[in-house]
């Protein structure tokens, strides 16, 4: 066989040597690594006729200082392009150039003049390619910091507690009170508030290197350009966000991100990463060509049909990545274990799950490999797997999730869901709020997994916060430049009676409500997850779709920690009581059995007449009586509801510890406090939930 011209070609420099060596370097790893004196650089291409790796001596040099097209025949082992250049090290500046066929209904787009990153780059310079800049990756030394012995936490799941936050937008207001905002330093700031938070774990939105500047809507109101605020458009999954870097030096984000983790660990926190392994920030087929698609666009994307020119987009996102092909398959693995094995990372929460779930046509499958794999992958063992467990083209496995292994956790948007929909008094939905109250053994039972596989949420960053759902019924995105078309409209909120802030009875009623979900959230069975800010309140004024809003609707105002104290000090006391009480964070469904021998079942439901209820009746209010210990009564009513009280365990009685009605601080007593027994009937006030304790 005569191979065409380009299959003969020797490695051929195109700028000046300066002080490089060339070598012909290795195959493994991907991506570029140190050793002896250089980097040796390797990607994945398998239908480019040539690769050309460029060096850059500063980061905002538009023409490289030395370049290289790879030889096919020295530089090339299977489809892994590679080469050695020994006289550089940590800090080197580099981009590829790919030359290959462009033939759009085979799905190749390969594009000699467009500068792409390497898609194992472990840090991109902070420029942005959607302003017309040009990012170059750095070369990072994996072993150049000081863990001091850091390890991974591995608290076992039922005794985590979430709390989900945006990086920048924690620090970013004026208020939070520090030099560094916005930035990986300012978040070790406020180690010291989660910790007296009482949280466990922090799951971060994206952290992977993303690009803000390609939201090119504008806002109405002021004709700002708005931003890609929340990240969930990946350019480099290997590589940390530099813009969240304070030191803004080349790679130095990728020090600034370990020490937050070291820190965070030092303190008992675990990091959670929210991963976007859905699809990539290439966009649609006609969008800008950043890495996957200049170097093998068919084998990373899902195609449209048989005619590969256009891609299937199950994300909503314009492009759907080709999870179980080998070789994406392996890039996510590769992706996982680096985050793990040497960022520190604890666990992952995976943006659009499903798309996991895709074959290589599209379909659902119970038989990918990829979310089986990562469940019993050895590396990832310990590491915690969350799924949010839908895609935007109606894949919905909330509760099916196990099939890929028992391990995977799940985002469990009923729970939301009932929870939103009992508190407002919808009728008849005492039934399901008691089935999320109990650990949604609905979902969860039938395939062997627990309670606390179950991640139970009322509020995340998509939708409104906790204050907006009791403050707002109609969703107010007008300000994201998309007429208002964006975000759900299923929100489940009430305003009572005034839309946004109103006087100062419907606030304590507010306040009530926000009390009552949050008591819910803490003591359902359950892994629980609190989205930043609800502890005192925090309100994107009715905008339930804030992503692309860099500014004061999501920046967290640490003001608001004291003008609503009262709500901050109630969830610091729920937090601590489901930490102190296992009867809250148990590792099996309930039974109905007695497991304590105390002639009391682990669970009993009751009416307000301290009957079994007729669940097909129930309506507004539901109790349980919890190991013979808890009594917990659930009013959601707008009318006061006295309530009979069952026995507790022998010669016990019921105390009051919590009753949302009450004024601050009788809200939430303190355990060890003096309390009055409560006698055989407790007066329930509308909308609020009581924890009777025995003692």
């Amino acid at each position: 066989m005569i191979l065409p011209l380009y299959r003969k070609m020797r490695c051929v420099i195109v700028m000046p040597m300066h002080k490089y060596t060339v070598q012909d370097g290795k195959a493994f790893p991907l991506g570029a690594s140190i050793r002896n004196n250089g980097v040796n650089f390797c990607v994945f291409s398998h239908s480019a006729y040539s690769i050309t790796l460029e060096l850059f001596e500063n980061e905002t040099d538009e023409t490289p200082c030395f370049s290289v097209c790879l030889d096919s025949e020295r530089n090339r082992s299977g489809d892994l392009w590679h080469v050695f250049i020994e006289g550089i090290g940590k800090g080197a500046l580099y981009t590829y150039r790919a030359d290959g066929p462009f033939k759009t209904d085979k799905g190749q787009r390969f594009d000699k003049n467009r500068r792409l990153f390497d898609p194992y780059a472990k840090a991109l310079t902070n420029a942005s390619v959607f302003l017309g800049q040009q990012p170059k990756c750095v070369v990072v030394d994996d072993d150049d910091f000081d863990w001091q012995g850091d390890r991974p936490l591995n608290r076992p799941i039922q005794n985590t507690v979430i709390y989900e936050t945006h990086l920048k937008g924690f620090t970013r207001h004026n208020s939070a009170n520090t030099a560094f905002g916005g930035t990986y330093r300012a978040f070790i700031e406020k180690i010291p508030y989660l910790k007296e938070l009482g949280i466990t774990a922090v799951e971060f939105l994206p952290l992977q290197e993303f690009d803000e500047n390609e939201n090119k809507n504008r806002n109405p109101k002021t004709n700002e350009t708005l931003k890609n605020f929340w990240g969930y458009s990946t350019l480099a999954f290997f590589a940390p966000k530099a813009s969240y870097a304070y030191d803004k030096k080349p790679g130095a984000c990728v020090t600034e991100f370990k020490k937050m983790v070291r820190e965070m660990h030092k303190n008992g926190l675990e990091v959670i990463l929210d991963v976007v392994f859905n699809h990539s920030a290439e966009g649609t087929e006609n969008g800008t060509t950043l890495n996957f698609r200049g170097f093998e666009n068919s084998v990373y994307y899902l195609a449209n049909g048989k005619d590969k020119s256009t891609y299937a987009n199950f994300s909503g996102c314009g492009n759907t990545l080709n999870c179980n092909h080998p070789i994406v398959f392996s890039f996510i693995l590769d992706c996982l274990h680096y985050w793990v094995s040497e960022m520190h990372v604890d666990g992952f929460r995976f943006d659009l799950a499903s798309v996991l779930t895709r074959d290589q046509n599209g379909q659902i499958s119970e038989s990918a490999v990829l979310p089986a794999w990562i469940a019993e992958d050895a590396l990832l063992r310990n590491t915690k797997i969350i799924a949010e467990a839908w895609d935007c083209a109606g894949a919905y496995q909330v509760g099916s999730f196990s099939v890929y292994g028992g391990r995977w956790a799940e985002w469990n948007d009923r729970f939301r869901n009932d929870v939103r929909r009992f508190w407002k008094a919808d009728d008849f939905t005492a039934n399901a709020f008691a089935t999320r109250l109990a650990g949604s053994s609905d979902l969860y039972a039938a395939s062997g997994r627990k309670p606390y596989h179950s991640v139970n949420y009322i509020t995340s960053h998509d939708g409104f916060t906790l204050n907006d759902a009791v403050s707002y019924e109609r969703k107010h995105n007008e300000t994201n430049g998309e007429g208002n078309a964006d975000g759900s409209d299923a929100n489940f909120s009430c305003n009572y009676g005034t839309e946004g802030p109103a006087d100062s009875q419907t606030e304590c009623l507010r306040a009530r409500h926000i009390k009552n979900m949050l008591l819910t959230l803490f003591v359902s069975q359950g892994t629980p997850l609190l989205l930043a800010g609800d502890e005192f309140r925090r309100t994107q004024n009715g905008n339930n779709n804030a992503y692309c809003q860099d500014n004061e609707i999501s920046w967290i105002d640490w003001h608001l920690k004291t003008t609503h104290k009262e709500i901050f000090e109630f969830t610091k006391k729920a937090v601590a009581f489901r930490l102190r009480h296992s009867e809250f964070r148990r590792s099996d469904f309930f039974s109905g059995a007695n497991l304590s021998a105390n002639d009391i079942s682990d669970i009993n439901w009751f009416d307000e007449h301290a009957h079994t209820p007729d669940w097909t009746k129930q309506n507004h209010f539901i109790a349980c009586r919890i190991d013979g210990v808890f009594y917990l009564l659930c009013n959601a009513s707008d009318t006061g509801i006295e309530a009979r009280l069952p026995p507790p365990s022998k010669e016990k009685n019921w105390y009051r510890l919590a009753d949302t009605a009450r004024p601050f601080p009788e809200d939430f007593a303190n355990e060890n406090e003096t309390l009055q027994p409560c006698s055989g009937v407790y007066r329930t006030s509308a909308r609020s939930m009581i924890i009777l304790q025995a003692k």
